[in-house]
């Protein structure tokens, strides 16, 4: 596994860090204003997805691996809902921000 102050993203790092740590306002400030995201392939509402899926479900991210100079991860990720899935993460990111995510089982 790979701690998450080792992943090689700044934005990425900073995602993965407010998600593990239930830090919704950090979550929010590393998220574009207009940041969509997809999961399983079909676009979702960013703030009703991460209130079902992070927040009220305490999801967590144990990062496998990443590639594309760290744009992509290889995530354990569990919540109280599902349990815990190999899931494959992508990201877009724009001055420090990220833009775009999509995840769904790896």
């Amino acid at each position: 596994m790979i701690a998450p102050n080792q992943l090689t993203d700044p934005t990425v790092r900073a995602f993965v860090t407010a998600v593990n740590a239930g830090d919704q306002k950090a979550f929010s400030a590393v998220l574009a204003p207009d940041a969509t995201m997809s999961d399983d392939g079909s676009d979702r509402d960013v703030a009703q997805w991460a209130e079902k899926e992070i927040w009220s479900s305490n999801g967590h991210m144990e990062v496998a691996s990443e590639s594309d100079d760290g744009l992509a991860l290889v995530v354990d990720y569990r919540n109280d809902t599902w349990g815990e899935m190999r899931t494959a993460w992508q990201f877009v990111t724009d001055n420090g921000r990220v833009t775009r995510f999509e995840t769904g089982q790896a």
